[in-house]
């Protein structure tokens, strides 16, 4: 055994601690005030310590995104969001779940809005994120579809796109007016009307515009 195959459980067992207590510092401070002393202090290293292990405060805190989502999914069986009808339901109860970690959701508002810049190393991440939700929903709504005998819905593509839109959105005016909105309460009822919209759609908008 190589020193360099020693090594790997002990640096995996570290950069888990200090994703750890990333989360938590992250979460009670903001991803502003939370800083790589902080983390650095709880976890017993120093502020190098944290640089070597995750390069950057923004590695870190892409990192941190990446390990939520798993998180997300820990007890879900085969570690990966549900499929058909079901992830609407855990679409809502992320919504609730966030309600508690506002400073998790703070780092992703403000790194997923960064990420539309130039060179920005989230960029990819948050490409791929899109690009895969919004295919896991695209199968979550054409089985739902299937299941209520929903010939040809043209909408889905759309409402797919709406429901992840909706949900970043109603984050961050929870996190800019969180005693006006309740993140939870107002995700499941967009996600809701999206999907009884793709299910039951009412008349065109012009249609009211005419009355």
């Amino acid at each position: 055994m190589t020193e360099e195959t020693r090594v790997r459980p002990t640096t995996r067992a570290k950069r888990e601690q200090i994703l750890k207590s990333a989360v938590e510092i992250f979460g009670n401070k903001g991803s502003t005030n939370g800083t790589l002393a902080d983390v650095a202090e709880q976890v017993g290293i120093t502020h190098a310590g944290v640089l070597h292990h995750f390069g950057s405060k923004q590695k870190l805190l892409l990192e941190v995104l990446s390990y939520r989502d798993q998180a997300d999914v820990a007890e879900l069986a085969k570690k990966h969001i549900p499929g058909g009808p079901e992830l609407f339901l855990h679409l809502v109860r992320t919504a609730f779940a966030n309600e508690k970690r506002p400073g998790i959701v703070q780092a992703y508002t403000v790194l997923s809005s960064e990420s539309v810049t130039d060179d920005h190393p989230g960029r990819e991440y948050f490409e791929e994120r899109y690009t895969t939700l919004r295919r896991e929903v695209n199968a979550a709504f054409h089985e739902l579809c299937a299941q209520e005998g929903v010939a040809d819905p043209q909408s889905i593509a759309a409402a797919s796109a709406a429901i992840l839109a909706v949900m970043d959105g109603l984050q961050l005016q929870w996190l800019l007016h969180p005693d006006a909105i309740e993140l939870g309460a107002a995700s499941e009822y967009a996600i809701r009307a999206i999907v009884n919209g793709v299910l039951h759609p009412g008349p065109a908008l012009e249609t009211y515009a005419r009355e």
